[in-house]
């Protein structure tokens, strides 16, 4: 059957119809949670200082927390980059988590050379599929000040101005707040892929909390109180988990009240990202093995975008084999929109992290990656990675 002068059948009516509502809600998706906040407290700090400061001006203390495996080289490389950061109180808690290298004597260079360097160990033996769980809470009990601030020991700040930027995020009544990890860049397709991965899941995390919907952090670039972190058990419930971690915590105790997200360029932490596909690929199923232990809230939001973007893709290649003229140009031309708003966000969030831009590789990893990451997921879990 066909309606109107066009001879355009009813079934692509329907298919447009379906591919355009799944348009509106991917554009939606991008202005709300991709678009990069510039504005307010997350953005300037400047409220979130004030409350934080004194009746004498003073700045709160802070315990940075580091977990290294066999990390030598990384804490020789990056652990400069903490120590000279410009904030009048902090200490840093280096755990060795039963490492085999020379991880522990670089440890203890470090304390010997400075006061604000202290160490802990995760006993050998640990019967726990997480024992970075055990090494954060050991960090934790025996930090000496209120605010603990995550990160890795492959893991370099943008500036000087790091934990400063992340403080500036402990408002009134702020207890989470969420920053950026970046991957330093490398001349390889696998490292473009983690680039673009790594933009896009960072951007919507934030873009989720900023939004009042927080469902995860990077362990990379997180800070917390450490009353929360008690009151809400630690990490006592996740003990069984291969990660979680970050995300898996996050998930747990954030709220739209408690959380605040920090966009500044200063407030980045780079790390070392994966130079193998197996590499990557092992990772990347670590992390999505605890995806079953979030709020059922936060699976639904996680799956709205993959489900109409997949939807989208299906709809326009149907549309461009077998529809009406008129329907295939309707059809590229919301193609092309979304396209261009897509490069345009993302580019302008890359600019703002100083990450490098994304081209019209876009299209590839925008199709594929969710593919990718379907498979896992259905995939069985190998003891030899977790």
């Amino acid at each position: 059957m066909t309606i109107g002068v066009f001879d355009i059948e009813i079934w692509e009516l329907c298919v447009l119809g379906v591919f355009t509502l799944a348009f509106v809600y991917q554009v939606y998706f991008y202005g709300r949670y991709i678009w990069v906040r510039r504005g307010g407290n997350s953005e300037n700090g400047e409220n979130g200082d004030a409350a934080l400061n004194g009746e004498n001006g003073e700045k709160p203390g802070v315990s940075v927390i580091v977990c290294a495996r066999n990390e030598g080289a990384n804490l020789k490389a990056y652990m400069q980059s903490l120590l000279t950061q410009d904030y009048p109180r902090f200490e840093v808690i280096v755990v060795n988590d039963g490492s085999e290298d020379d991880t522990q004597a670089v440890i203890d260079e470090y304390v010997a050379l400075d006061k604000r360097v202290h160490t802990t160990f995760v006993p050998k033996g640990a019967r726990m599929r997480s024992t970075k769980k055990l090494g954060l809470t050991l960090a934790a009990k025996a930090a000496q000040y209120d605010y603990l601030l995550l990160t890795d020991a492959d893991c370099r700040p943008e500036s000087t101005k790091w934990i400063s930027s992340m403080m500036s995020g402990f408002g009134e009544g702020k207890e989470v707040v969420l920053g950026y990890g970046a991957y330093f860049r490398e001349n390889s397709l696998l490292n473009s892929v983690i680039q673009y991965e790594t933009l896009f899941n960072g951007l919507h995390y934030m873009g989720a909390a900023a939004s009042g919907k927080p469902y995860m952090g990077v362990g990379r670039n997180l800070a917390y109180r450490k009353d929360t972190f008690f009151a809400h058990g630690g990490f006592s419930d996740l003990m069984n988990e291969s990660a979680g971690d970050d995300d898996l915590f996050v998930n747990k105790v954030a709220t739209k009240q408690n959380t605040s997200v920090i966009y500044r360029c200063d407030s980045v932490t780079w790390s070392v990202p994966k130079t193998t596909w197996k590499g990557w690929w092992q990772q990347k199923r670590r992390h999505l093995s605890v995806s079953n232990g979030y709020k059922e809230s936060s699976k639904q939001h996680l799956l709205r975008e993959p489900l109409t973007r997949g939807l989208f893709y299906v709809l326009f290649i149907v549309m461009m084999a077998c529809c009406n003229p008129l329907v295939m140009s309707v059809a590229y031309c919301l193609f092309v929109l979304r396209l261009l708003l897509q490069v345009s966000m993302l580019n302008a969030a890359a600019n703002h992290f100083h990450q490098p831009n994304i081209g019209i590789e876009l299209l590839w990893y925008d199709m594929l990656l969710p593919v990718v990451t379907g498979v896992m997921l259905m995939m069985p879990k190998r003891k030899d990675i977790w």
